[in-house]
């Protein structure tokens, strides 16, 4: 299982503070299959035609996709993801 937890405005197109997903190898998949869970919101904040958007950040176990492989990130069973809208402010 891999456990998925949802921030800010991510949340609200979820509607949950976190979901698990039996499994998936990358963090692409694992985004595959939460659009088709929460729906056409979803997937039009998460991907940007076919990579992950640069409107989150992604982390898996504590370190961002940005540094690991993007969309290509490999997951394990038993990783903790963590999806975050890109926040500005100044």
């Amino acid at each position: 299982m891999i456990r998925v937890l949802f921030f800010a405005t991510i949340r609200n197109l979820t509607r949950e503070k976190q979901a698990t997903v039996p499994s998936a190898a990358t963090v692409r998949e694992l985004i595959e299959a939460l659009s088709e869970r929460y729906g056409k919101a979803f997937r039009d904040e998460a991907f940007e035609g076919n990579e992950v958007s640069g409107r989150l950040i992604v982390m898996v176990n504590g370190r961002s996709i940005a540094h690991t492989g993007g969309g290509s990130t490999p997951l394990s069973d038993g990783d903790t993801v963590a999806i975050f809208p890109l926040v500005g402010g100044g």
